[in-house]
């Protein structure tokens, strides 16, 4: 549902914008199946919160009646929750290879992509939620592609992140993020998963990634913003 919802508005937006521009290529959505392991051990502790919000009556019969793993969120409610493993394969890479090689613009892992295992020669949905930002890095790293760019909510990268020391970052070596990663700089749900996904790339033959807003786009790629990592 993510994919084919938010793929269109992505791909008729665009296409409205390159019109006007005398653009003429093709843009094209792809429901990507993405490959994770069923013995994941994310399997074992959901943690990915998906859905609305129930009262504590309603949840407590949805976990009786569904089976489903239910958290309180933030005290606004309850949620049901669950796993959030690791993408290992993307079924449509020759697909999004060849849209590639027509010159199209392709939007590909919407979601971080439709999760299936291998299960008795055959490929199977099972309920999970992938990180968007590691399965483009996993797509990305796949295509060869050697500059990675993660667009979020922020022009840059912060170490002690809105505190009175708040330290943006513009260029910075892998072996930094690392270092800043395992001080707990990077927090769950937020900066956590990118920094995680560009360490990803990088390790699988990228050679740097851009982390910065859509705003700072265009000066970040001229070195003017954004949070640049590389080997």
């Amino acid at each position: 549902m993510t994919q084919g919802e938010i793929g269109f508005a992505l791909q008729n937006s665009m296409q409205s914008a390159f019109w006007k521009h005398g653009i003429h290529r093709a843009i094209v959505t792809v429901l990507t199946q993405v490959v994770v392991d069923k013995n994941d051990p994310a399997f074992q502790r959901p943690t990915k919160p998906i859905g609305p919000f129930y009262s504590k009556e309603t949840a407590e019969r949805k976990r009786k009646d569904l089976g489903w793993s239910i958290i309180e969120d933030a005290a606004r409610g309850y949620r049901r929750v669950v796993a959030s493993p690791l993408p290992k394969d993307i079924i449509e890479l020759e697909v999004i290879k060849g849209c590639l090689e027509r010159d199209n613009v392709v939007i590909a892992v919407g979601g971080g992509g439709i999760p299936v295992i291998y299960e008795d020669d055959d490929l199977k949905g099972i309920e999970a939620v992938i990180d968007k930002d590691r399965a483009s890095a996993l797509l990305a790293a796949k295509l060869g592609i050697e500059h990675f760019i993660i667009s979020t909510e922020v022009p840059e990268v912060y170490i002690n992140y809105k505190r009175p020391d708040q330290q943006q970052l513009r260029n910075i070596t892998m072996a930094e993020a690392k270092k800043y990663f395992a001080d707990g700089q990077f927090s769950e749900g937020s900066m956590k998963p990118k920094i995680e996904a560009a360490m990803d790339f990088l390790a699988n033959g990228g050679t740097m990634v851009t982390i910065t807003d859509p705003e700072h786009l265009i000066i970040a790629l001229n070195g003017e913003a954004g949070t640049k990592i590389t080997k």
